[in-house]
């Protein structure tokens, strides 16, 4: 099927949303899993109230208040968010499921209308997405309501109190403790089986990837100030030792992972995706190649799905629609695969980084602040980029492990139709700590390169647009921080010209945000503002010495070759004219409509080949990569990347 993405409202990486009526049992299986909710009462004067919640609630139901803590921590990291559920209908720090409660009717404004494939040589590829059928809510997604039976507490209570919450979570380990035949033991070595029953997987491998993350954390005892001021610990036990021979016993079925290519300490499934033949001459969704024998794998592209699990599922198995490698599920981190890593899936918007790629899908949603991610789904994803980075040879930094929103538009034309997840409040800095290459200073005070890193929870810039256009979004923790022309807050954000309109505070609005990890080159300072190099400008955002959104950082960098006064940025390294066979058809080499002039200097991600991946048969006998002798640096030009030709530019230290 072919149509305008923004028909598309389920589409992986379509964002914006707004109420509409819909089915709702269509709703349950495709769309966002959110719903307005009473706000949390504030802790005030009881910071560790939460703590003592924790206290009540083991010695009320008989499970070990570690268990309770671990538990917890690995769902939502002890975070309320203010009563409203996550993008599986998860309520409160035990992130007790009610997934009908959740389901909100809803519209979607799409972020962008990028064509998925991005490729020149063939059609326009943006799909309009089919809503499912019904079907019953799987049982992982309606543990509230179960937890209300088994304590009594009214499931809208559940949902808003963090304490009954806690309660909720408790009851319901209790109750898989005894189905299991296991006694309400004090030691939490005897909970495993019935930690990998909370999980709400239905195979063995999930249940103990979940139960293993969370005797993980048992194991390292964690600490932290939650979302709604509660400092919670859990003291760390290093030698636990969980009697993991009780999964046995849990009536799990065994699911085979089918040649999957995914790490030993991840649950995962193969669920292809579709590759056919249809209509005229056209066939979906992916393309069968040979990397990384033919070509280097170089990215990891993360996006969100901006649906639900089943429904997404549905998506992936449509020859008609788009493609990604992976998809990994909110609620307990499993991972399924769609395409190998040897064949080019579409999904990036951009031919050239598809083809040089694998794209991540993590069930959620950009625009509503509280669709969270589980801890479950940033630990399960840390460990397959771990994998696939040494595997491939990724290197583990934001030049090589995009956010789509970091992925550019190929030419001018599609620069303001592409997308923007997994937005602002995906947590860049927790999860290269989860990567094991967090961003720390590498330079002196005065370093000529920034890493930006604000402090996530404390850093909530507004934004608009989450819910109603123009209206502010609910206050957040971000990973972004937003620029100015000057250093003045009351100065015009910064322009990006090649998206055609003024600037604004929108959540989808890229123009003036910069993002946790990105690297600059700095342009000048001024008190407790720093300047640097943006889309062709100098842009500035404030880093008081108290509390810094960026640090201090070293590399390399270009800058136009002297005796040019400005130099083009590109969309995509492709190779030059002369690079292509007969048969083939040239690839364009255009700029986008952004310069670097003269003086400017802008951070190197990688130095490659000009590129291109033919490939627009069903079978791949015709299926080449044509390689070019022009070579290009990957930049951080703006939040984006760019291309520079390294014939136009010359490469250097930055000051350190």
């Amino acid at each position: 099927m072919r149509g305008s993405a923004t028909d598309s409202p389920s589409a992986p990486g379509h964002r914006h949303l707004r109420r509409a009526a819909v089915p709702l049992a269509a709703a349950a299986l495709l769309l966002p899993l959110f719903g307005a909710a009473p706000a949390q009462s504030a802790p005030g004067s009881a910071p560790d109230r939460l703590q003592s919640a924790f206290a009540a609630a083991s010695t009320e139901y008989h499970v070990p208040q570690s268990v309770l803590l671990a538990v917890s921590y690995l769902q939502s990291r002890w975070d309320s968010h203010g009563g409203a559920p996550s993008v599986s209908g998860g309520y409160g720090p035990m992130h007790l499921t009610d997934a009908r409660t959740a389901i909100a009717t809803t519209e979607h404004f799409a972020d962008g209308t990028e064509d998925a494939r991005g490729d020149d040589a063939r059609p326009a590829l943006v799909p309009r997405a089919t809503v499912p059928a019904d079907s019953a809510l799987p049982a992982r997604l309606k543990t509230l309501p179960r937890a209300a039976e088994l304590t009594g507490i009214p499931a809208a209570r559940l949902r808003t109190d963090p304490a009954a919450n806690v309660s909720g979570g408790a009851a319901l380990l209790a109750a898989a403790q005894r189905q299991l035949g296991e006694p309400l033991s004090a030691d939490p070595a005897d909970w495993y089986g019935a930690v990998a029953r909370f999980s709400g997987a239905d195979d063995t491998a999930t249940a103990a990837a979940y139960a293993n993350d969370v005797y993980d954390v048992l194991r390292s005892g964690e600490r932290r100030t939650t979302d709604a001021g509660q400092r919670v610990s859990l003291i760390a036990e290093p030698a636990l030792a969980p009697d993991t021979a009780q999964l046995a016993r849990t009536g799990l079925r065994t699911a085979g992972d089918d040649g999957a290519e995914c790490p030993k300490s991840v649950s995962c499934e193969w669920l292809p995706a579709a590759y056919a033949q249809f209509g005229d001459n056209d066939y979906g969704n992916h393309d069968l190649g040979d990397r990384p024998a033919s070509q280097r794998i170089k990215y990891i592209v993360i996006h969100d799905t901006e649906g639900a699990w089943d429904g997404v599922l549905n998506l992936i198995q449509d020859p008609t629609y788009v493609s990604w490698n992976y998809t990994i599920r909110s609620t307990d981190g499993l991972i399924a695969q769609h395409v190998k890593a040897k064949d080019v899936a579409w999904h990036a918007g951009n031919w050239d980084v598809n083809a040089r790629s694998i794209g991540i899908e993590h069930e959620g949603f950009l625009t509503d602040p509280d669709a969270w991610f589980t801890e479950a789904m940033y630990r399960s994803s840390a460990r397959l980029v771990k994998y696939l980075s040494t595997r491939y040879g990724i290197p583990l930094d934001r030049q090589h492990v995009l956010g789509h929103d970091n992925v550019p538009g190929p030419t001018a034309s599609s620069v303001p139709g592409m997308h923007t997840d997994p937005g602002p409040y995906w947590d860049w800095a927790h999860y290269f700590q989860l990567l094991g290459h967090p961003f720390k200073k590498t330079a002196g005070k005065r370093g000529g390169l920034v890493t930006i890193r604000p402090d996530y929870a404390a850093n909530q810039p507004v934004y608009t647009g989450c819910e109603t256009a123009g209206e502010p979004c609910a206050a957040h923790a971000s990973s972004e921080v937003r620029l100015y022309s000057d250093h003045d807050v009351n100065a015009p954000l910064i322009k990006d010209i090649g998206l055609g309109k003024a600037p604004t505070a929108d959540v989808n609005d890229l123009s003036s945000r910069v993002s946790t990890g990105q690297q600059y080159a700095v342009a000048d300072r001024w008190g407790e503002w720093t300047a640097i190099w943006y889309l062709g400008q100098k842009a500035w955002f404030q880093n008081p010495s108290k509390h810094p959104a960026a640090v201090p950082a070293k590399g390399l960098v270009i800058t136009p070759k002297d005796g040019l006064t400005s130099i083009p940025v590109y969309g995509r390294a492709y190779p030059e004219k002369a690079a292509y066979p007969a048969g083939v058809p040239v690839q364009s080499v255009v700029s986008l409509p952004y310069t670097i002039p003269a003086g400017q200097k802008y951070v190197v991600g990688d130095e490659m080949p000009g590129e291109y991946f033919y490939a627009v048969t069903f079978t791949p006998e015709s299926h080449q990569v044509v390689q070019g002798k022009d070579l290009y640096y990957e930049i951080q030009y703006g939040h984006r990347v760019g291309f520079v030709r390294a014939a136009d530019v010359t490469v250097e230290n930055s000051a350190g």
